[in-house]
């Protein structure tokens, strides 16, 4: 079981880590308006999920959504990650951040090009470059590669020579490594823009299947609302979170209407009025996304579940 205490992976120095650990030592102090707003509300039932979740596998530690990831973050002690999941050209729902191979993988070189150049692409390349460009051989947009030329692609080089050769990882692949050693998982849909609905039913589909019978199912959630409803149509048992870098009119209803557990959000719009108007009247627990490790404590007495 997760405490304020265990470890954090995170891009910060180590004096900045030596700071954090020692205001997590620190236990939070009482919120008098928090305790007596939820005391006058019906209690939520308890949270499943570790309090500390590991972004992406291992922060930036290790090829980010790769299952080098997940092992190093397992090794440091977390229980839980966070993944982004995607869908290839024919459909397999794999994992990665961007829209596009160009940041973390090797799509851009000329191996991956011309294996890449020899695949039946489902989708013709809609690259508008000059002609000794890269994009006008293939598109690195991930979402237009079949899964047969993105399992080629090395994931772990750009990030390390340590790492290199390092494949993309298949949802069904993190799937099987969470549940042999009783993680639990936040998937976070990331959808090919345009393709948010199908996305967002399909990697529900595969999700309802791979943790079947699992009494902790995985958290999904998405920036992209479509997603996010098209995935409560697809799997309503699962649970679900909606995402937001702004706090834009009409969040909380919708997260509402989704029947969400769950608001995420970066730490810049978490306020002590965000969590309280999360968790008073609808009962949509608010969890913060930490982007530094210095901030931690506010949110957690204003009432962030993590």
């Amino acid at each position: 079981m997760h405490t304020a205490r265990d470890p954090v992976i995170t891009t910060a120095s180590p004096q900045a880590l030596a700071q954090f650990q020692a205001r997590l030592d620190q236990p939070p102090q009482p919120n008098t308006h928090l305790q007596t707003t939820m005391r006058t509300s019906t209690p939520l039932p308890p949270w499943p999920y570790p309090r500390w979740i590991a972004h992406r596998g291992a922060g930036k530690l290790a090829p980010e959504n790769t299952l080098a990831a997940f092992r190093l973050g397992a090794h440091y002690g977390y229980r839980m990650a966070e993944c982004d999941v995607k869908l290839s050209a024919d459909g397999v729902p794999f994992l990665l951040h961007d829209d596009d191979l160009a940041r973390t993988t090797n799509a851009a070189t000329a191996t991956a090009k011309e294996y890449a150049s020899n695949m039946p692409f489902p989708h013709a390349s809609r690259a508008q470059a000059a002609p000794d460009s890269i994009a006008n051989t293939v598109d690195l947009a991930a979402g237009y590669w079949p899964w047969a030329a993105l399992s080629q692609l090395d994931a772990g080089g750009w990030h390390s020579r340590s790492y290199a050769g390092e494949p993309l990882a298949t949802l069904a692949g993190i799937a099987a490594f969470c549940l042999a050693n009783g993680h639990a998982l936040n998937i976070e849909i990331k959808p090919t823009p345009g393709d948010e609905a199908h996305t967002g039913t399909v990697v529900a589909q595969h999700a309802a299947r791979l943790w079947h019978g699992v009494a902790c199912p995985p958290l999904l959630s998405s920036f992209a609302v479509e997603a996010v409803q098209a995935a409560h149509a697809t799997a309503p048992h699962l649970p679900r979170a909606l995402l937001l870098d702004t706090l834009w009119d009409g969040w909380l209803d919708a997260a509402q209407a989704m029947d969400c557990v769950a608001v995420v959000c970066i730490t810049g719009c978490a306020t002590p009025p965000w969590c309280r108007r999360c968790m008073a009247p609808v009962r949509v627990r608010c969890v913060t996304r930490l982007t530094t490790p210095t901030r931690p404590m506010p949110c957690w007495r204003w009432g962030s579940m993590g």
